[in-house]
Parts: structure tokens; C-alpha cells; sequence
């Protein structure tokens, strides 16, 4: 992903757009269902724009009220941003984008506790932070681990027994605990 890419991924309606749609194939309309609070030209440009920068392909088009109506599906390989990406962005770029990816998890987490349908208790539903004391090794393991946990299940397509849930992980070096002497 260019530098570019990475701006136009980090915007917080294009973020919210491709959180939206990872997993899916989706019309304009039924991203708009789910992002409700987003005007409709306004999710338009954005869903053209991450189109046109090759984020999303257009997976089924279809004649709808005399205009055409595209199904759009996420570039996964697009839609990330690699470690090269990464060690160019400044400290202001990378708080931008963390704060752009926490907002939309917060919006994620306030659509679903807003839907009837959900009840926190039951849903295997939840949040949590470990503190893990990890050399830089035992880190890239845990990381490789966790890479391959997921691979399996990043693969598998939509059902009718299939129900789509969102896992966010979020890994943060603690630099004021390494200061501190262990006991």
C-alpha cells in the first residue's frame, strides 16, 4: 500500500466503510444500512474513492431502477497497511489512524449493543487488556501463533449457520513498565 493508500484507508468514513464490508459483498445501499449516520452522497464518494485506489472490487453489478447497482467486496491484501508502510508513518500519523480504528470500534460496539437482538451476557460478547512480560522473540511468537490461530477462519465464506463476529486486537509495548525493576 502506497502512502497515499494509507491515507485514503485511515479516513475515518473510508475506515468505518471498510470495517463495514470486511467479510461481506455489499451494495452501496446495504453499506448504508449499516452505516446509518453516513449520507448517502457522502458514503457514494467514499465507496468510489476506496474503489478507485483498488480497496474494494466491484463483485456483481445488476440493472436497478435504471441505473446499475454494484456489489462491492473487500481487497483484503489492499486494505492493510504493511510494516514498510508503518516504520514511514510520523507519530502524529500513526495517533491519527489509531484513534480513526478506535472510533470505529466504538461505533461498531454502539451499533450492536443498540440492536434488540443483543444481550451482552450471552454473546460471548466482550473486552479485555492482558499484560503480558514478553521478550522481543516471545512477542514475534506470539504474533506468528495468533497469525496462524486466525488463517483458518479468515477463510471461511458466509452461511446460513454462520453468523459474523468482529475481532479487534490491538498490541501495545508498554515502554513506562520496562523503566520499572521486576521484583
Amino acid at each position: 500500500m502506497s502512502h497515499n493508500s494509507t491515507d485514503i484507508l485511515l479516513h475515518p468514513i473510508r475506515l468505518r466503510v471498510v470495517l463495514a464490508i470486511s467479510g461481506n459483498d455489499l451494495t452501496t445501499t446495504e453499506l448504508g444500512e449499516r452505516l446509518p449516520d453516513v449520507p448517502p452522497a457522502t458514503l457514494y464518494r467514499h465507496v468510489a474513492k476506496l474503489a478507485d485506489a483498488g480497496l474494494l472490487e466491484v463483485v456483481r453489478e445488476r440493472r436497478s431502477r435504471g441505473g446499475v447497482e454494484r456489489t462491492y467486496r473487500l481487497v483484503v491484501s489492499a486494505a492493510n497497511i504493511g510494516a514498510e508502510e508503518a516504520v514511514s508513518m510520523t507519530s502524529e500519523e500513526h495517533m491519527t489512524g489509531f484513534v480513526t480504528f478506535v472510533n470505529a470500534l466504538v461505533g461498531d460496539f454502539g451499533c450492536y449493543l443498540d440492536h434488540p437482538d443483543s444481550n451482552p451476557g450471552e454473546d460471548a460478547m466482550g473486552y479485555r487488556q492482558a499484560a503480558l512480560w514478553l521478550t522481543e522473540g516471545e512477542r514475534t511468537e506470539l504474533l506468528v501463533k495468533l497469525r496462524g490461530a486466525l488463517t483458518p477462519y479468515l477463510a471461511l465464506e458466509r452461511t446460513e449457520e454462520r453468523s459474523r463476529s468482529l475481532l479487534s486486537t490491538i498490541l501495545i509495548p508498554d515502554l513506562s513498565a520496562a523503566t520499572t525493576k521486576p521484583m
